[in-house]
């Protein structure tokens, strides 16, 4: 009966009836429903078979803007458009309408766009609506040739695509199953194949509770080899058309070629989005993104940021910035110089691209390592200039801020537009509180000489000064502290001042603040500042010996005061003041400090000793006695300790089994110290003072070495 129907059939006759108009949801497109009607009809004319079928076609408007006429771009689709009758063209006008007031409102809905949204691609339109029923007809054509497959997966795609259907799909197994063989088996031979099965997954992956059945396909593991094998090929594609550009007798070919080039690097790209997209939502289990580590992700991440699509960049950096909070991603990161690879990113029009790639850089920057390459890499300059934009401003400036820890690139802020900006957001506070990180920033540039200089240029020490004494700030005073402890002609600027910080160390403040405030004075290391004038004035000499006391205030400001005594006591009339006015019966707590375990508190209290013992001879013996101990602890315990051993130590006795070293303070035993000579003796205060002479050097005597000496051994005469 089928053959006779077969070659009975001479003619076919298709009939189309237009349908509905409506608005595609996602993209700038209208959708024409129609219905498609085929009758064969046999030798003599009369219908032997007929079907219908409900059909769709998509009219893509990529011209669709602001700027456009509604009237005659409505005209112009309803002439090239048979399936719409010319009576339907106010509907399509309207439809136009609402299209360019949805492309608006979907612009702003796009700035905040999750990486995990994926935007259907070209290939994915078809003549008929996919229906859940007929899944198993189209499963059947994924068992046909490659076209066939094509248009199977597009189908079962297009209902994946609806998350109702997505339970239902998950049940059928048949349809999985032969999805992931062909994919398996075909990806090679069909980049739209491949791109659509994985599109289907990619459906599934998008909800958590469905990962494991992606993960049972072993999808993941596929999409790994996929992508890398893609990369291959555009290596290849790339030394193909290099090879061909450089041989100037096929010009034509390297045209075809390069035209050819472009249309498969779309379609390559649409299938790295997609694959990229599956994986990114699989590494929510962190046991599947340490598979996917070690298989080397992370550089085929990087060697991915060489593309130039900007949503493949936005998800290539989304899925390294979710890597860096490891560890060993990170490390991964700094072996592939990413780094450098991101600076190239920056600036840029994308704002998600740049928004993602600062937040990635901002991850990276925790690492030292990390932060030498983006010196080098030239990103100093670059988010200078970014601190403009006020959307980027704060990743910008906290990116900037952890390279400003480090004291060898300080000095590179000075020749961008860096500080003169952030003098202008200082000044555009006010009196309103200033963000933590744009204060910190400061205080870390303030700390280069060369920084500070810019940052005074103008009115901005005026400015700071105002702030930091008018709101008692804290942050504010320990910025301008860094500041005046540069040399130069930034630090004569703070003259005017020293009177304004003086007096804030006479009144109830918070301990913080007067540290700053006293710590900045005690910088101010200036020939031409009367310090006598400035103590008597705000009646400073009580203030110090007062806070010399032990236990009378916390160890930062004690040090503070020892600095500023340190300082004023460079000016002699100052120093016959501190003398008279008792402040030596400090050396005590003095000498404790001599010994501290912080390097500099122990250098300034030696100096300030050294200073004290100049100006009363009672107190220079105890100082030069402690020091004297101190320096020779190990050979003063040896002889205190006159039982070393069981038997004891036999030079230390005499003939009469008396001990040389009777009992008492060794240091009062001056006969011990001295040969009997032809010098004759000396009394031991002559002696120290060769030894530690009080000097304009304030210090105390060293070789031609430059090395303190260590006296150990003495002329002793038995």
């Amino acid at each position: 009966m089928e053959k006779l129907q077969a070659e009975d059939a001479r003619y076919l006759k298709r009939k189309v009836k237009g349908g509905s108009l409506d608005v595609h949801p996602t993209e700038k497109a209208l959708i024409v429903q129609y219905e498609l009607e085929a009758t064969i009809l046999g030798e003599m004319g009369d219908p032997m078979v007929g079907e219908r079928k409900e059909c769709q076609k998509i009219i893509r408007l990529k011209s669709l803007n602001a700027n456009t006429d509604i009237a005659t771009l409505a005209r112009k689709v309803v002439e090239e458009c048979r399936l719409i009758h010319p009576s339907k063209l106010p509907e399509v006008e309207q439809l136009l309408f609402y299209l360019l007031n949805r492309k608006k409102s979907g612009n702003d809905k796009r700035e905040k766009h999750s990486p995990r949204d994926l935007a259907p691609f070209e290939g994915m339109e078809l003549d008929e609506e996919a229906n859940i029923n007929r899944i198993d007809h189209y499963v059947e054509l994924l068992y046909e040739d490659i076209p066939e497959k094509v248009r199977g997966a597009t189908l079962i795609l297009h209902l994946a695509r609806n998350p109702d259907n997505l339970e239902e799909l998950l049940q059928n197994e048949t349809a999985l199953g032969a999805l992931a063989r062909v994919l398996r088996e075909d990806w090679k031979q069909s980049v739209d194949l491949a791109t659509t099965i994985i599109y289907v997954f990619f459906c599934f992956s998008s909800f958590s509770q469905f990962h494991g059945q992606v993960t049972h396909y072993k999808i993941g593991a596929l999409c790994m080899n996929i992508i890398e094998h893609e990369l291959k090929r555009y290596d290849l594609w790339q030394d193909e058309l290099q090879k061909k550009a450089a041989n100037q007798n096929v010009k034509k070919e390297h045209e075809k070629a390069f035209k050819k080039y472009q249309g498969l690097l779309i379609k390559q790209e649409q299938l790295l989005q997609v694959a990229l997209h599956l994986l990114l939502n699989l590494a929510e289990d962190t046991r599947t993104e340490l598979k996917m580590r070690n298989k080397n992700i992370v550089h085929t991440l990087v060697k991915t940021l060489d593309r130039e699509d900007e949503e493949l960049l936005v998800l290539v950096v989304s899925f390294l910035k979710k890597l860096s909070i490891f560890l060993e991603n990170k490390n991964d990161m700094a072996e592939t110089y990413a780094v450098e690879k991101l600076a190239r990113l920056l600036p840029c029009k994308h704002e998600d691209l740049l928004n993602t790639t600062l937040r990635l850089l901002l991850n990276l920057s925790f690492d030292t390592g990390l932060r030498s390459q983006m010196v080098q890499a030239g990103l100093i300059p670059k988010l200078s200039a970014l601190l403009a934009d006020e959307s980027q401003r704060q990743l910008c400036m906290c990116i900037l801020y952890h390279i400003s820890v480090d004291d060898r690139f300080k000095s590179m802020f000075a020749y961008t537009d860096c500080i003169p900006q952030l003098m202008k957001m200082l000044f555009d506070c006010g009196e309103s509180p200033m963000d933590p990180e744009l204060i910190s920033f400061c205080i870390n540039l303030a700390a280069n000489k060369r920084n500070a200089q810019v940052i005074c240029e103008g009115n901005g020490l005026k400015m700071l000064m105002k702030r930091g004494l008018k709101l008692k700030d804290v942050l504010t005073m320990k910025m301008i502290r860094n500041v005046s402890q540069h040399d130069g002609p930034t630090k004569n600027l703070f003259i005017d001042y020293v009177g304004d910080l003086a007096a804030q160390t006479g009144v109830q403040e918070r301990e913080e603040y007067v540290i700053e405030c006293l710590g900045t004075l005690a910088n101010l290391t200036i020939p031409d500042l009367d310090w006598e004038l400035v103590l008597k004035e705000y009646n400073l000499v009580p203030f110090l010996k007062n806070h010399l006391k032990p236990g009378s205030a916390e160890d930062d400001l004690i040090l503070e005061v020892v600095i500023m005594i340190g300082t004023v006591s460079m000016d002699d009339s100052c120093a016959a003041m501190m003398a008279k006015s008792g402040i030596i019966s400090a050396p005590a707590y003095l000498i404790d400090l001599m010994h501290d375990k912080n390097a500099e508190i122990r250098k300034v209290c030696d100096n300030t000793l050294d200073i004290i013992a100049e100006y009363d001879e009672e107190w220079g013996r105890k100082i030069q006695s402690e020091k004297f101990r101190w320096h020779n602890s190990q050979w003063l315990e040896m002889v205190d300790n006159r039982a070393m051993g069981d038997d004891g130590e036999p030079f230390m006795y005499g003939d009469d089994g008396e001990p040389f070293m009777h009992n008492g303070d060794i240091l009062e035993r001056p006969d011990l110290f001295y040969s009997a000579g032809t010098e004759g003796s000396r009394n031991t205060q002559q002696r120290l003072n060769l030894f530690y002479s009080a000097g304009t050097a304030g210090g105390r005597q060293v070789g031609e070495s430059g090395v303190e000496p260590f006296f150990f051994t003495f002329n002793i005469t038995f």
